[in-house]
C-alpha cells in the first residue's frame, strides 16, 4: 500500500468502524479491502455501506499496516498465544476468563496469519483494555513478523510438538520458530510456557518474566470440568478433560495480567470445529473437532471420545494428518494403534490408511455417505482431521446441514 492511501486512511480512522477481507460482512462505515481476487466484490461492499474500499499493491503488508496503526493508538494490553497444539482453545479459555473483568478483544475462530492478526487488531475500540490475539505460522521468521505488527507485552507457548515437520524438518525448527514472540517482546514482559518443553529451552531470551504451568489436576463432574488451580477448584463449562492443559496455560496468563482466578463456573464458547459438543439422534453425540489434526491433538480426541462414550458404540471418523514430513506413516500408525478401542474407525485420506481403519474412503465427500450408513441411532461419533481434508461435511451431514 502506497504511503499516500495509509496516510489518507489513518487520518480517516475514526470515521472507520471496521476493516474486512469478506465484502459478505462489511456494516456500514466499514472499510473493505480487496485482498488478490477480491476487485469482483468491490461494488457488493459499497452497496452494504462500506465507508472506503481498498484495492492495495500489496495486500498482506496493508493489512499489516492498518493493524500496527490500530494497535499503536491503543494502551490495550495485548497478549499473543502460539503454541504446535492448543493455541486457539488456550485463547478461547483466556477471552472467557477476561470478558467478565475487562473489555475484551479476542481473535475469532482460528484468525492467526497475515490476514485474521491484523483483522483482529482492527477490532480494537478506544475502551479496550486488553486483546487476544493468536499466531500460527508455517516456517521460519512468520511469528517475528506478527508479533511486529502486535507488539505483545504478554507472550504465552501452549506446546511444542510434531507439527509443521515437512516444513521445518525437527522439533528443534519448531520450537525456534514458536520462540520467536519471545525475543519480539520487550525486556521484564512476562512470558507463558509449559513447564516441560526441553526443546524450547535453548531459544528462551534472558530477562523475560517467565511462568510456567503444567498439566493441574482436573476431572470431569456433571458435564464440567473441575481445575484445581492455587488451592481451590475453578470450574469451566466444558467436559473435555485435555483442555485442563489449556486451561493451565489460559490460567497463568490470567495471574501474569493480575487478575485471580473466577469462583463462578466459566462457560466457554470454542470456535467453530474445535472441541464441539452437539447432540445426535437417539441419545448419540458428536465430538466436532474437524477444523485440524495432529498427532498430539488425535490422541487427547480420541481419550475423550471413549470418556464421553458412557456406555454408546464409539465411531472414529479419522482424516490424515499432515505436514508430518518422512515421519507421517509412522505417526498415523501409531494413532491407529491409540485408536485401537474404538468400536469403528472410518479413514479419510491416503494416510489415513496407515491408521488400520475398520472403513477407509480417499475424500471426504465419499466419507460422507459412508458414515451416514455406519453410524447408528445412539453412537458417540469423533470426526478429526487436517484442515486439507475438510471433514467439517461429514459433521454438517451427521447433524442434517448436508442432506
Amino acid at each position: 500500500m502506497r504511503a499516500l492511501e495509509l496516510g489518507l486512511l489513518e487520518s480517516r480512522a475514526d470515521a472507520i468502524k471496521g476493516v474486512h477481507v469478506d465484502s459478505r460482512r462489511v456494516q456500514p462505515g466499514d472499510l473493505f479491502v480487496a485482498l488478490p481476487g477480491g476487485e469482483p466484490y468491490l461494488e457488493s461492499a459499497r452497496a452494504q455501506g462500506a465507508a472506503a474500499t481498498l484495492v492495495p499493491d500489496d495486500g498482506h503488508a496493508a493489512l499489516a499496516a492498518l493493524g500496527h496503526a490500530v494497535r499503536a493508538r491503543s494502551d490495550a494490553r495485548v497478549v499473543a498465544i502460539t503454541g504446535s497444539v492448543g493455541k486457539t482453545s488456550t485463547k478461547d479459555i483466556l477471552a472467557a476468563l477476561l470478558r467478565p473483568l475487562r473489555r475484551t478483544v479476542a481473535a475469532e475462530a482460528g484468525f492467526n496469519n497475515e490476514i485474521g492478526l491484523p483483522l483482529t487488531l482492527c477490532r480494537i475500540e478506544d475502551d479496550t483494555e486488553v486483546v487476544v490475539t493468536e499466531m500460527a505460522m508455517r516456517g521460519l521468521g512468520q511469528i517475528r513478523d506478527l508479533a511486529r505488527i502486535a507488539q505483545p507485552q504478554l507472550g504465552v507457548i501452549t506446546a511444542i510438538a510434531p507439527v509443521h515437520l515437512e516444513q521445518l524438518g525437527s522439533l528443534e525448527n519448531i520450537a525456534r520458530a514458536k520462540a520467536e514472540l519471545l525475543e519480539e517482546l520487550p525486556a521484564g514482559a512476562v512470558a507463558v510456557l509449559p513447564e516441560e518443553a526441553p526443546e524450547l529451552e535453548p531459544f528462551v531470551p534472558a530477562g523475560l518474566d517467565v511462568r510456567r504451568f503444567a498439566p493441574p489436576e482436573a476431572e470431569v463432574r456433571g458435564g464440567r470440568t473441575h481445575v484445581r488451580w492455587r488451592g481451590r477448584d475453578v470450574v469451566f463449562g466444558f467436559s473435555g478433560l485435555h483442555q485442563a492443559w489449556n486451561a493451565g496455560a489460559a490460567l497463568t496468563a490470567l495471574e501474569a495480567l493480575g487478575f485471580e482466578a473466577p469462583r463462578e463456573p466459566v462457560d466457554v464458547v470454542f470456535s467453530r470445529w474445535r472441541s464441539q459438543e452437539v447432540a445426535l439422534p437417539g441419545g448419540g453425540l458428536l465430538l466436532n473437532d474437524a477444523w485440524n489434526a495432529n498427532p498430539v491433538a488425535t490422541r487427547a480426541a480420541l481419550a475423550h471420545l471413549l470418556a464421553r462414550a458412557d456406555g454408546r458404540r464409539t465411531v472414529a471418523v479419522l482424516g490424515d494428518m499432515a505436514e508430518l514430513g518422512a515421519d507421517g506413516v509412522r505417526y498415523h500408525e501409531e494413532i491407529g494403534r491409540v485408536a485401537a478401542d474404538v468400536d469403528v474407525v472410518v479413514g479419510v485420506g491416503e494416510l489415513a490408511r496407515h491408521y488400520a481403519p475398520d472403513e477407509w474412503v480417499g475424500t471426504a465427500a465419499e466419507a460422507v455417505e459412508l458414515v451416514r450408513a455406519v453410524v447408528r441411532p445412539g453412537d458417540a461419533v469423533l470426526v478429526k482431521g487436517s484442515r486439507s481434508v475438510g471433514l467439517e461435511i461429514v459433521a454438517d451431514a451427521l447433524l442434517g446441514a448436508g442432506s
